[in-house]
This record gives structure tokens, C-alpha cells and sequence, in this order.
């Protein structure tokens, strides 16, 4: 009787402590990522959603700065690399340049929805926020590749959106659009 006594209080503190207030979480900042076997514990230090964010900032065609609560955070688009702008060997990659331009063109000082994903990491090695990044209702992410600006990436784990980017890139490479086009990266 004791024995079933002590077993009913853990699973009723068990139960209260993954309510909203009773200890500052709920059950959505836990989360086991979907073809992981490790778990992955989220805390609140920041939503999995936040509106209202500006970008301050575009580093490249895959890197934003954002304002938030007054910080600026670079973020990391998630699934999508674009040709880099800034290589330590020297050179500027292939449609680097126009990659950049194209998601300045669409984000510098606009307000946007970073989404961040349960299956990916909140930040990578970089301290990069991963996030997907929202304009009005465009998935920005997918944006870039869908127009020929970069292409499907996935790092260690699938994502939400993988397969609707990887039938993205499929779209603009049969298209022929931006860096897949034949003379995408002709010498001049």
C-alpha cells in the first residue's frame, strides 16, 4: 500500500511538473527529434516562434542579422546553402555575389517570423540561431532555392521541409534558373 502510495505522488509531481507554471516549462520544451535516438532537451530562452523580428543585416545569400530584444543574433537559414561570398582561399564563389543580393533584396530591414525546427539544433557551431525565416507568408528558405539561389542542404539530421526543398532545387535546376543556368558561371 505505501509502495503504490509513493508511486501515485511521482506520477502526480511528474504530471505537474510539465504543466504551464509549475516550474517555468510545459510539455512543448521537451522534444525528441524525429530519427534520433538521443533526446534533445529545449529550454525557453527563446520561442519557437518570434514575429516581429528585423533584419538588420544580410550577410550572405544564407545569413541574416536579426534585432532581438534589442540583441542582434545572426541566423542561420536552415536547408538552404547558398555559393559563399566571404572564402578564407581568397575567391568569391560562383553566383556568391548574386545570392547575396537576391536575399538582401527580399529581407534587409523588412520585419519577419523566424520558426525554429524541434529536429535541428537551436544554434549551430557558429552561434548562428537555426531558423526558418518567414516573410508575410513566404518561406523565405525555400524561396532562395525555388528562384536558383542556392540549393537543398541537410546537416546530420533531416528537417521539417526537406522534401519540399529538395523538390524546390529539382524545380530550378530543370528550370535552368539563376546558378543553374548554362551560363550561370561563364568567365567573362
Amino acid at each position: 500500500m505505501q509502495k503504490r502510495l509513493i508511486f501515485g505522488f511521482i506520477v502526480i509531481f511528474l504530471a505537474l511538473s510539465v504543466q504551464d507554471g509549475f516550474f517555468g516549462t510545459n510539455a512543448e520544451d521537451f522534444a525528441v527529434p524525429a530519427k534520433s535516438s538521443a533526446l534533445v532537451i529545449a529550454t525557453k530562452t527563446r520561442p519557437a516562434v518570434q514575429t516581429g523580428t528585423r533584419v538588420v543585416r544580410v550577410v550572405d545569400g544564407d545569413t541574416i542579422v536579426v534585432l532581438i530584444n534589442g540583441v542582434q543574433e545572426k541566423v542561420r537559414l536552415i536547408g538552404v546553402d547558398t555559393p559563399e561570398i566571404f572564402d578564407p582561399r581568397g575567391s568569391v564563389q560562383c553566383f556568391g555575389e548574386e545570392a547575396s543580393a537576391f536575399t538582401k533584396s527580399l529581407l534587409e530591414n523588412k520585419f519577419v517570423r523566424l520558426e525554429a525546427d524541434a529536429s535541428q539544433d537551436d544554434s549551430d557551431k557558429y552561434e548562428r540561431l537555426l531558423r526558418y525565416v518567414y516573410l508575410d507568408d513566404t518561406l523565405v528558405n525555400e524561396r532562395i532555392i525555388s528562384e536558383g539561389y542556392g540549393h537543398e542542404y541537410t546537416y546530420r539530421r533531416p528537417y521539417k521541409y526537406q522534401t519540399e526543398f529538395k523538390n524546390a532545387e529539382k524545380s530550378a535546376r530543370e528550370s535552368k534558373k539563376g546558378l543553374w543556368a548554362e551560363d550561370a558561371c561563364s568567365p567573362t
